[in-house]
């Protein structure tokens, strides 16, 4: 049995989501959201974001992570910050010796519904029947569960040829 990460990482709310895998079993631990306060600089919200990452790290002890990749959109400040949070998730477990894996939305969609086209309603909806007991109370946390359920599903299926980043 190996426990596993997921994050959905973002500026303003970040999901995260723990579960344990075991061959294809899966047993969800805990899900939630980081939410950084707008009102401060980017680099305290970093900072906070940076702090309870490791708060979740130190609790629940995950043998791996995976992060969602980040997507360009239209609004480049949007997606400059976003990469910036990215950045804190992404070394966040790595700075603990964690692996850290990343997944496309694409990808992970696929894997947790069966379809690349997705939308976030159908992501919840069978994160929540794979993981019953999940309280995903923002979509950012049934998100990470994804991304976590995705690098399950890709460890079960010996499909982790992808390297830890």
């Amino acid at each position: 049995m190996i426990r596993l990460l997921g994050i959905d990482p973002g500026l303003r709310f970040t999901g995260w989501g723990v579960l344990e895998s075991e061959g294809n079993h899966l047993k969800h631990i805990a899900d939630g959201v980081i939410a950084t306060d707008g009102d401060e600089s980017v680099p305290l919200r970093l900072k906070s974001l940076d702090d309870q990452l490791a708060e979740i790290l130190a609790r629940y002890a995950p043998a791996e992570a995976a992060v969602e990749e980040t997507y360009v959109n239209r609004n480049a400040t949007a997606t400059l910050k976003l990469g910036y949070a990215r950045g804190v998730a992404l070394l966040a477990p790595a700075r603990l010796g964690i692996p850290v894996f990343e997944y496309g939305a694409k990808t992970v969609k696929l894997a947790v519904v069966g379809t690349g086209g997705a939308d976030k309603t159908q992501v919840g909806l069978m994160v929540r029947r794979l993981l019953p007991g999940a309280a995903q109370k923002r979509a950012d946390a049934a998100d990470a569960l994804a991304v976590a359920i995705c690098h399950a599903h890709h460890r079960a299926t010996n499909n982790a040829w992808k390297k830890p980043v």
